[in-house]
């Protein structure tokens, strides 16, 4: 029974292997997480703050990262007509 808790124990202390179905992208013209965050926070403050349900954070998340998304794309492509 023991060697039974103590398995059991084990699995449930595991990480998990879950992994979001959407990879971080990474590179200097997309926005980080931390970066779509901060930006859902600040459209959150803008629509007056009040509490969370999902389909409001999920409105916000994405708002937030396709004006971020904007941004470095914009940047990314003054950044090439320079060259």
């Amino acid at each position: 029974m023991k060697l039974r808790d103590q398995a059991t124990n084990d699995q449930n202390t595991r990480p998990s292997g879950f992994r979001s179905d959407v990879p971080e992208e990474r590179g200097k013209n997309v926005p980080t997480l931390d970066e779509i965050r901060r930006r859902a926070l600040e459209i959150h403050i803008e629509r007056g703050g009040h509490g969370y349900d999902l389909d409001e954070y999920l409105d916000e998340w994405l708002q937030a990262e396709r004006e971020l998304r904007e941004k470095h794309n914009r940047s990314r492509d003054e950044g090439a007509r320079e060259k």
